[in-house]
C-alpha cells in the first residue's frame, strides 16, 4: 500500500538540503578567499 505524500515536510526538505549546499560553498568560497588562492582561475584577456 502506497503511503499519503506529506508535500509541505518534502518540500521543506529540499529547501532544507539546498540551504545546506548553499552554506557549504558559501564557506568554501570564504576560506579560499583567506587563504589567497583564487576560487576559479581566470582567463587571460586576449582582446588585442
Amino acid at each position: 500500500m502506497a503511503r499519503k505524500p506529506n508535500y509541505n515536510f518534502e518540500r521543506s526538505e529540499r529547501e532544507r538540503l539546498k540551504a545546506v549546499k548553499a552554506a557549504e560553498k558559501a564557506e568554501a568560497k570564504r576560506r579560499a578567499r583567506e587563504s589567497g588562492q583564487p576560487e576559479e582561475p581566470t582567463p587571460a584577456d586576449d582582446d588585442e
